[in-house]
Order: structure tokens, then C-alpha cells, then sequence
């Protein structure tokens, strides 16, 4: 078998050697040929994700993932790292290298008493989700179930309980890592702390994290959800009033808007089907379901509604709302977003054109309210260092035909740029995706005056940037 080394030369691996690895090796050993696996468990989201690696090692603990990382750098193989899969950027495969796959550690534990869930690399946001809820208890994860928790959390981790309880990095208080070294490292406040700062927010650059630990909230299992569909010609009225009410909204709240063209689903109603709308969607975390609901009825008074279903919901049916619009390996995809420092009625009457001349129906034009929780960190305490932005907007280009790659990138790229007249030019990572552009491109931008820390600190974990294929922070020379 063939693979390729980070310098772009070839190693050729004899039958005895992969045998050798398989021997003491838990999970499968899968020679690939540069062939995508007809079985691969988990395969790339993002359908422009072409690569191919040559060898997959399916990881099932911390032993395999150390065995994995040994025989790659002892070899000289190029890595890529698979925890959920969802990378927008493509970022979960890797071309002709080694795949280290952890999608099938899914295991989660809850401590109810110490309020703690110890999560494995592989999980889902609906993995965690499900047996957190089963104490009334909730990580702040993202929006959409069938998401990775090792990509999210590395990358800042927004979603649905951010104002009132912060990002998920903020709620990251250990983790188990593989280094490029092959060792095993505890990150925490007492063991490693750098590590652990670098993990909130840095990215996959300092090694592979197998287990996470987080701190647990009460949330549920009954939320206080909005969900008010309106005409997407509405938008920017729906806006003004939906920004004027988002800015004063208490942090029990986290609210969006999500604009789409909304598919012909069964048991939604008819007025909706594939209709253009601006969707105001907000989650109430607090404990008292009918003040809840009070709260968000402005949210459902924005305009005239084609339909609204906001009501009191299950968190988990909140958190997996949003599945359908990103099937697996369906859709191709190029996303860029932004954060601004405000969103006077200027910027607003962009966001409104453009979402009106979306590249194709399933393209998203979305507008995410920012604040509380997210805003007590300082910019310095994690390495995320976004704190202070009240708004980000997201523009999320999705679409089939491949012929369709051209046109969509370059209006992602156009309406991004429009954007900057209200923005910070700040991009983010996760939102954010990489087409023709180097693996560190936006990096310098999304870190600012956290990344010489971020350096010295990979100098320190991974001084040859052994894992690279990732929002790459070059070591320290």
C-alpha cells in the first residue's frame, strides 16, 4: 500500500507492517488505496470533501489512538483526524495519508451529583444531548444533533444556550489528548493548563482529544422554543424589530434568524412549502415553561407569520429541529461568516438582498445574536478570543451540481466582503470554509492577539505540526 508523507513523498507499506499494526490494534486496520470505504461509518459531511486517505485506523479508546499516532509519525505518514465528521471545511478526511477515526468512541457518561459529563471523541451533540437530559441536565452544544463535540468544542462551540451559559469550550474543565509524541496528557486547571487553554477555542492543532469533560447545566427537559416562520420579503422589517428585541432579551434567551427556502416536508403546512422565509428561532432555558413562553411571544409578533410553531419542547427535539436541512455527504458546501460590531438598518437591508438572491434554495443567509455568557470570558482567558461582537451573520452556500462549485463560492465570497462595511472582517473558523485557500488562511484574522500564545503553546505539543490538517497554527520557530 501506498500512502503519502506530510512532504508530498510517497511511503510504500508492506503487508507485514499493516499486520503488525492490526496485531495489538482493537479496532480496524482499513488499507483504502486511496478508494473510498463502501462501510466507512461516518463519511465526510461536506460532499466537495473528494480526499481519499489510504489507510483508516477505526479507533475504540485512548490505547488505539496512541497506537495510530506512533505508527503514522514513525512512518512519516500525512494524518487526518475524524471525531464527528461535520468539518464544513472538509477537514475530517485527508488525501492519500492516514484517517484516524474516532467515530465509534461515542460513549458519554454523566456525573449528575458533580454535574459533570465525560464524553469520548467521537460523539454526537444527540449522543450527549440524550443522556444529559436524562438528569434535566445540558452541555451548551450547537444547534444541529448529527454534529461532532470534538470540532464544535475546539473551535468555540456556539448553540442554543450561549447567552445564559457561554460557549462550548467555556464549559471544557478537562480533557484526555494523544499528543503528536504518542503520549497520553490530561488537560486541566491543575495538569497542563496551557493545553487545556489552547484546547477552548484553538482547534485541532495540539493533539487528539479522546475524552472531553464538561460542566453540566439544568436545562429541560421541557425549553420554552420560538419558531415563527415569516415571508422572506419580510426580512427586513422582521430584523429591525427582531434586533431591537434581541439586544434587550434576557439571558435565558438565545435567539437567530435563519433564512431558507423551506423544503416541502411532510406534516409542515402547505403555505411554507418550498417557499422562501425567515424563520426567528430562540430557545428558553429557563425553569418556568409558561414565563418562558411569555418572554418569547414577541418573537412571534415580528410581522404577519405564514406559520408558527412555537411552543414548549423537548430540548432534545430542539436540538435536532435543524437535521434535515444538512444531510451527510449530500450537499456540497462553502460557508463564510462574520462577526459585526453592529447592525444598524443598512446592514440589515444587505443581509435582506442578499438573502433574497441566494445561490439556490438550500443556501442559508443567517443573522446570530451574541452576547451574555458568551461576553463575562475575556478575550485572553481561552483561546477563543471573540468576546465582544453583539452580531454574527453567516452566509451557508449549500447546493448539489458541481457545476454550481465557481458561481457559489464567489457570491459566498462577495457577500462576505459586503458585509465588512459593518463587520469586524473577523472570521469564524468553524462557519467557515476553505475551497482554494491554504489550511491557515483566516487563522492569523480569528485568533488576533491570541496567537503568538497559540504558537509558542504548539512549539511546546506538536513543534513539527505533526496535525496540520486543521485551521493550522504554525509553530513557534
Amino acid at each position: 500500500m501506498t500512502a503519502v508523507r506530510p512532504d508530498g513523498s510517497q511511503e510504500q507499506l508492506a503487508e507485514d507492517i499493516l499486520q503488525e499494526l492490526q496485531a495489538h490494534f482493537r479496532g480496524a486496520v482499513v488499507a483504502q488505496d486511496g478508494v473510498r470505504d463502501a462501510a466507512d461509518p461516518r463519511p465526510p459531511w461536506n460532499a466537495m470533501a473528494t480526499d481519499r486517505p489510504a489507510l483508516v485506523t477505526r479507533c475504540t479508546g485512548t490505547a488505539d489512538v496512541v497506537d495510530a499516532v506512533t505508527f503514522a509519525r514513525e512512518h512519516g505518514l500525512l494524518v487526518g483526524v475524524r471525531g464527528g465528521g461535520h468539518s464544513v471545511a472538509g477537514l475530517s478526511t485527508v488525501s492519500d495519508g492516514m484517517l484516524i477515526d474516532l467515530s465509534a468512541m461515542r460513549g458519554v457518561q454523566v456525573d449528575p451529583v458533580r454535574r459533570l459529563a465525560h464524553v469520548q471523541g467521537g460523539a454526537l451533540l444527540g449522543d450527549v444531548d440524550r443522556e444529559t437530559q436524562a438528569f434535566g441536565l445540558a452541555v451548551p452544544l450547537g444547534r444541529v444533533s448529527e454534529t461532532g463535540v470534538a470540532g464544535l468544542t475546539l473551535g468555540g462551540g456556539y448553540g442554543n444556550l450561549n447567552a445564559k451559559y457561554g460557549l462550548s469550550c467555556d464549559n471544557l474543565v478537562e480533557a484526555q489528548v494523544v499528543t503528536a509524541d504518542g503520549r497520553a496528557l490530561t488537560a486541566s486547571a491543575e495538569e497542563n493548563p496551557d493545553l487545556l487553554w489552547a484546547l477552548r477555542g484553538g482547534g485541532g492543532n495540539f493533539g487528539i482529544v479522546t475524552s472531553f469533560t464538561f460542566r453540566l447545566h439544568p436545562v429541560g427537559p421541557i425549553v420554552g422554543f420560538a419558531g415563527t416562520f415569516y415571508p422572506l420579503a419580510d426580512l427586513a422589517d422582521v430584523e429591525r424589530r427582531w434586533r431591537d428585541y434581541a439586544l434587550d432579551a434576557p439571558r435565558e434567551i438565545t435567539t437567530f434568524i435563519v433564512t431558507m427556502t423551506f423544503p416541502a416536508a411532510p406534516g409542515m403546512p402547505e403555505v411554507i412549502h418550498d417557499r422562501p422565509v425567515a424563520i426567528v428561532g430562540a430557545v428558553h432555558c429557563g425553569s418556568d415553561v409558561d414565563a418562558a413562553m411569555a418572554d418569547l411571544q414577541p418573537l412571534r409578533e415580528l410581522g404577519a407569520p405564514l406559520f408558527d410553531m412555537s411552543q414548549p419542547m423537548p430540548y432534545t427535539a430542539v436540538q435536532s429541529a435543524f437535521d434535515p436541512f444538512f444531510p451527510r455527504g449530500a450537499l456540497r458546501a462553502y460557508w463564510k461568516s462574520q462577526y459585526l460590531e453592529r447592525l444598524p438598518d443598512d446592514a440589515i437591508d444587505a443581509i435582506a438582498a442578499r438573502a433574497l438572491d441566494r445561490p439556490g434554495p438550500m443556501s442559508l443567509v443567517n443573522t446570530f445574536r451574541l452576547g451574555g455568557a458568551v461576553h463575562d470570558v475575556g478575550a485572553e482567558e481561552t483561546a477563543f478570543p471573540e468576546r465582544s461582537s453583539p452580531f454574527m451573520v453567516s452566509f451557508d452556500s449549500m447546493w448539489t451540481d458541481p457545476a454550481q462549485d465557481h458561481a457559489a463560492v464567489t457570491w459566498t465570497r462577495s457577500a462576505w466582503d459586503e458585509m465588512t462595511t459593518y463587520g469586524t472582517g473577523v472570521p469564524f473558523l468553524n462557519f467557515t470554509g476553505i475551497a482554494d485557500e491554504p489550511l491557515d488562511a483566516g487563522v492569523g484574522t480569528a485568533f488576533g492577539r491570541n496567537l503568538h500564545r497559540l504558537r509558542q503553546i504548539k512549539k511546546i505539543y506538536d513543534p513539527e505540526n505533526f496535525f496540520r490538517r486543521n485551521n493550522n497554527v504554525i509553530p513557534l520557530d
